[in-house]
């Protein structure tokens, strides 16, 4: 879904975020406040459904969120850093089909998301584009690092540095030399104080 069907311009992820805000309510939570802890660009791609669906969708508009961490995301259009994801997932698949899959990736990349952007992007705004500018207004908590190889480092600061000129209050940490989705891994402590920390400030800005 994430490689191909969003590549594409279908919005195949958007029934999955649609069966986890479903869930919220179904453990009886959606009155409490909701932290939306994201990882890498995937996670991305599924919170761009999510908010959507809380700003149009009446059954979520109720939803107490009180902010978002984003780990390792979000990008843009950076094919190298996409192709190294793919072949991550594709680790244990025929060697062949792995890179039959990773060429037609690429390929449809290029042309869909590079060639065709400025006429693509009318009919399937990229997940980046979509949420610069999406009406969510909750605090907003940027872990990133400039030795990530899937991710820029400057898409993420450029995406935090937006968000805040609109009012978000957002706070950005660049972890410097560790690697995609593994900053707690290497810094676990530092990472736990600085999701707890932004958690408490939430809660405490809330007015619910």
């Amino acid at each position: 879904m994430i490689f191909f069907s969003e590549t594409f311009g279908i919005r195949s992820l958007q029934t999955q975020a649609k069966r986890l805000l479903e869930l919220v309510f179904d453990y009886k939570i959606e009155n409490r406040p909701v932290l939306f802890h994201v990882f890498s660009n995937g996670g991305f791609m599924l919170y761009r459904y999510i908010t959507e669906m809380l700003h149009t969708d009446k059954p979520f508009k109720n939803l107490k969120v009180a902010g978002a961490v984003f780990d390792s995301a979000p990008g843009r259009r950076n094919l190298i850093g996409a192709l190294r994801a793919l072949a991550t997932v594709l680790v244990s698949t025929n060697v062949f089909l792995k890179y039959f899959l990773l060429l037609a990736f690429a390929t449809t990349a290029v042309l869909l998301r590079i060639l065709l952007y400025p006429l693509t992007s009318f009919i399937h705004e990229s997940h980046y584009d979509a949420l610069l500018n999406a009406p969510s207004r909750w605090p907003e908590l940027y872990l990133y690092s400039q030795a990530d190889a899937i991710i820029k480092a400057s898409d993420v600061k450029h995406m935090a540095d937006t968000r805040q000129q609109l009012g978000v209050s957002v706070k950005a940490v660049d972890f410097l030399d560790s690697a995609h989705v593994s900053h707690m891994r290497a810094y676990p402590t530092y990472y736990r104080n600085l999701c707890t920390t932004f958690l408490s400030d939430c809660l405490r800005a809330s007015p619910h």
